[in-house]
């Protein structure tokens, strides 16, 4: 056979392939024709489902002891005044203090997790303050200026005094911008208390003349 009428063959019956497919109507509520179905219908479990291999009949196991989800770092600190000074001094900051990713993104967390009860400047002004609400201890004090950052962490994740415990609702990493963000907040408070004058007592006033005892 030749060439010639190789392709004369093929060609033909790839036209004869091409008619077909546009004149076969396609009915979309029915499956297809499956050939070697073996692969296509797993016989895996469904969560809830009983299963008779495993010692209590259930699918769904228990996770194995010590295993961690994955994205979840554990957090090996309580709410206690000393598991806060050792995570002061155990937690170091994983973002720079002039990272300015982080302290864009610490900007916007501090402005959604903590500006309603700190205020916008951090001295405890905010709106549920404003409303009744015991106001929070200011932010631009010696005492949080001082206080690491591992333990203002702490502050954020478990809790204190008034604050509930942030955790669930604000990530780790944001958690660590918004310590960053604060720490923008406090420099400007001591840049400007620097620019200040320096406090005098108040001149005790003096009878004016003609005064009556």
């Amino acid at each position: 056979m030749s060439v010639r009428v190789i392709n004369i063959i093929l060609g033909s019956i790839m036209a004869i392939a091409i008619v077909l497919s546009f004149a076969a109507t396609r009915d979309f509520s029915k499956p297809h024709y499956e050939v070697m179905p073996d692969m296509y219908h797993s016989p895996a479990y469904h969560a809830f489902e009983q299963n008779e291999n495993t010692d209590n009949g259930r699918t769904l196991r228990p996770p194995a002891e010590g295993s961690i989800p994955r994205g979840m770092l554990p957090f090996e600190y309580v709410l206690t005044e000393e598991d806060a000074l050792r995570a002061g001094a155990e937690l170091i900051n994983p973002k720079a203090p002039d990272d300015m990713n982080s302290l864009a993104r610490g900007a916007t967390a501090y402005a959604i997790f903590c500006q309603h009860c700190h205020g916008a400047s951090g001295v405890g002004d905010g709106m549920v303050a404003k409303r009744g609400f015991p106001p929070p201890p200011s932010l631009l004090i010696e005492h949080a200026i001082k206080m690491k950052d591992g333990q203002m962490f702490h502050v954020t994740t478990v809790g204190q005094g008034n604050m509930p415990a942030h955790a669930a609702q604000v990530s780790r990493q944001d958690r660590w911008d918004i310590i960053n963000h604060i720490r923008t907040l406090q420099a400007v408070a001591i840049r400007e208390a620097a620019k200040a004058p320096p406090e005098t007592p108040q001149s005790i006033e003096k009878n004016s003349e003609g005064a009556q005892p």
